[in-house]
């Protein structure tokens, strides 16, 4: 029996325990979501908006009755005025005598909170006037209902009728009321407090009402979101302990489905975009073929792949399809794309296995393969690599297309132990290939490299002497073949090369710098630079009387890829030049590449008010029925036909047809390369109306130029033969 109770006592004390310990954590959750609520700011703002809107309201109440408090209080004075003048007053029979005699009104004023009165019969006669003189005359009846306060509210002054003293006589009474302001002020204190604490227990008892149903829901979703957002792929989210059946609970348990659902679509989003991550990192999408970081990384495995202590010699190539721009302009991107395929699967299909082959960028293709009895150089894996090429013509749409490549060839490790370095010269020698007219293969030497140095050398250099203005501009003067007169001049770049040698320096020819600039792209500040310079040059003879217009070669790139106009626009205002005084000379190949880009520039610069000129016509493909959007000023024909004019009738015939063309589209024509006397009577005879070349100057420097300027007498025949 014992025992029973021991067992019944302990098993008590377990519950109890366990119970204390609910009870406990309980508590504890209650007192951290009560701590999270009152840190919350959606508790703050629901609490200040609560609080501010009691305070309001109570505000508002306070002002409206304050004017009612006041007039009780005011009230409350009279009755006492009224409760202190009453029974002094006497009854008289006489009617002129006053009912206060002069003691009785000394004592009244100074004892109670009169400080004076006028006393009036029913007719509002005056029978007496006592302590101070009141503000208030009775003149009439309708002055009975009046009353008076002074501006310092020291003062009240009432009328008491006969039915308020319950004698026949009609008081107007001063009363002292200090005590007015004290009284409001602390009624409005007591009321500021009670209003205090009204807001304060109406807004705890709403946030504890909406902290419980819903601040603490609502926070414990957000715990929710912001864990899921921490680890959205593995979200570990407690149960929720609110009821589903309500609202906010409902939403509870939608939003923790919503947030496991995401965590297992992730995970299956994730594996797929690893999946497509790898075959984008490295793999040609349009041909399935691996791509140049995937090439390098095959090629790196191959070449270090060491068996008998020998490491393999392998023959790498990268090739060009020549001309394969053309087809996708002319033919469309569709046409190209299935060129591509074709290239790419004939080149997968037709190789050894042991070979690699990858698309390694938009026409490039890359090869590589281990070098065999077979194939035992490099020069081996090029020609059946163009073969396989050259085997028989694409067919694209019912059309056969023809392609031919350019290839470049290097070999490990004849020509470099790093695979990176390997390829590197095999695409040195692809350029080298396509520089000698395309359709064949260079192997490479270390000469490549030395030239391709140098390239880039040279390019570093001309961006020093941008930068410290080692660049200068010679001026070759154009003339009216008409009256002999010197009407411009044309700004050519030259630029002198300082080195350590005795001359200092030497010329570098712009046929051999300004390809390199406008492959890199320095062609547009160098371009800029020009074009200031020269407008700058032109405003000083503008300022010594020589009108003499300027003319400035502008660059494919930067009609197509600087702002041009805003330049232009820039360089106008900078030095004051007159624009008709300035030419932009772009050559007719320029505008092919984007017609309307090309009108909408030209327009722009006209509306400036330079003059414009279309340079080397005749060399490109002009369409007529473009050229006559152009808002252009002059053509200038191609040195080549002029040199060529007197030995070659073609060239006499194009030279001939383009004076006549530009003179039918209202344009002036200028003939540059004139040497020799022939030459200009040629083109006066052709009518031409403007000359340049060797025959009258060759380009000189600004300060020649100008002495030049000076001393020409306007007879062009006094340049000799």
């Amino acid at each position: 029996m014992a025992f029973g109770i021991g067992n019944t006592a302990t098993k008590n004390a377990g519950s109890l325990e366990r119970k204390t310990k609910a009870l406990a954590a309980s508590q504890s959750k209650s007192s951290k979501s009560a701590a999270k609520i009152w840190r919350s700011r959606i508790s703050w703002r629901i609490t200040s908006a609560v609080f501010l809107t009691i305070m309001t309201v109570q505000a508002a109440i306070l002002t409206l009755t304050l004017e009612q408090k006041e007039q009780q209080i005011l009230n409350e004075i009279q009755e006492v005025g009224r409760s202190s003048i009453a029974p002094t007053l006497d009854q008289t029979t006489k009617f002129l005598d006053s009912p206060l005699t002069q003691e009785k009104a000394n004592r009244l004023i100074s004892s109670t909170i009169v400080n004076g009165l006028v006393i009036y019969t029913t007719d509002l006669l005056p029978l007496g006037n006592y302590g101070e003189p009141a503000a208030m005359v009775m003149l009439d009846q309708d002055s009975l209902s009046k009353t008076y306060r002074s501006t310092d509210g020291s003062s009240y002054e009432v009328v008491y009728r006969p039915n308020d003293l319950a004698r026949p006589y009609i008081i107007v009474a001063r009363l002292n009321s200090d005590g007015v302001s004290k009284q409001l002020f602390q009624y409005v204190q007591q009321t500021i407090l009670i209003m205090l604490l009204m807001s304060a227990f109406v807004t705890t008892v709403l946030m504890i009402a909406l902290g419980y149903w819903l601040l603490e829901p609502i926070l414990f979703m957000r715990d929710n979101l912001i864990t899921a957002s921490r680890s959205p792929e593995n979200p570990k989210i407690p149960e929720s302990p609110f009821s589903p059946t309500d609202e906010i609970g409902g939403t509870i348990i939608l939003a923790q489905k919503l947030i496991h659902q995401n965590a297992e679509n992730m995970m299956q989003v994730r594996s797929a975009a690893e999946d497509k991550i790898h075959k984008l990192a490295y793999f040609d999408t349009l041909t399935g073929l691996p791509n140049r970081t995937l090439f390098i990384q095959k090629f790196t495995e191959m070449a270090f792949n060491v068996t008998d202590d020998k490491s393999p010699r392998i023959a790498v190539i990268t090739m060009d399809l020549d001309h394969f721009k053309d087809i996708n302009d002319s033919m469309g991107h569709n046409v190209g794309d299935a060129i591509l395929r074709g290239v790419g699967k004939r080149l997968r299909t037709s190789l050894p296995d042991s070979a690699i082959v990858a698309r390694s960028g938009e026409d490039e293709f890359a090869v590589c393969m281990p070098l065999s009895t077979d194939l035992n150089n490099g020069r081996d894996l090029a020609e059946k690599v163009s073969a396989i090429v050259k085997e028989e013509p694409f067919k694209v749409y019912n059309e056969n297309f023809q392609v031919r490549t350019s290839i470049g060839v290097s070999t490990f490790p004849d020509d470099g132990k790093d695979p990176n370095d390997v390829l590197k010269h095999a695409d040195i020698a692809l350029n080298r290939a396509k520089e000698e007219g395309r359709d064949r293969f260079k192997e490479y030497t270390e000469d490549f490299d030395k030239a391709v140095q140098a390239r880039f050398q040279l390019l570093r250099d001309l961006r020093d002497a941008l930068e410290n203005e080692d660049l200068t501009i010679f001026y070759q003067p154009q003339f009216d073949l008409r009256n002999g007169k010197i009407i411009g001049a044309e700004a050519l770049l030259r630029w002198f090369k300082k080195d350590d040698s005795k001359e200092g320096g030497k010329y570098i020819s712009p046929a051999e710098f300004i390809p390199i600039a406008e492959q890199s792209g320095l062609i547009v500040p160098i371009g800029e630079w020009v074009l200031l310079e020269a407008c700058r040059t032109a405003k000083k003879w503008q300022e010594s009387g020589h009108e003499i217009r300027i003319a400035v070669n502008v660059s494919g790139a930067q009609f197509f890829q600087s702002d041009l106009v805003g330049h232009t626009k820039s360089v106008l205002k900078e030095t004051g030049v007159t624009p008709h005084n300035v030419e932009l000379e772009v050559t007719e190949s320029v505008f092919m590449d984007d017609i309307t880009i090309a009108i909408n520039t030209l327009n722009e610069l006209h509306e400036l008010g330079v003059e414009l000129a279309i340079d080397d016509f005749g060399t490109g493909y002009s369409s007529l029925s473009y050229l006559r959007q152009f808002s252009i000023d002059r053509l200038k024909i191609d040195q080549s036909f002029i040199r060529n004019a007197l030995t070659n009738d073609d060239d006499a015939a194009i030279a001939r047809t383009i004076v006549k063309l530009g003179h039918s589209l209202n344009l002036k024509v200028i003939a540059e390369g004139v040497e020799t006397k022939e030459h200009e009577k040629f083109l006066i005879d052709e009518d031409c109306d403007e000359v340049q070349g060797f025959r009258y100057s060759k380009p000189i420097p600004q300060d020649e130029f100008w002495e030049f300027l000076q001393s020409y007498n306007g007879d062009l025949s006094s340049f000799g033969a």
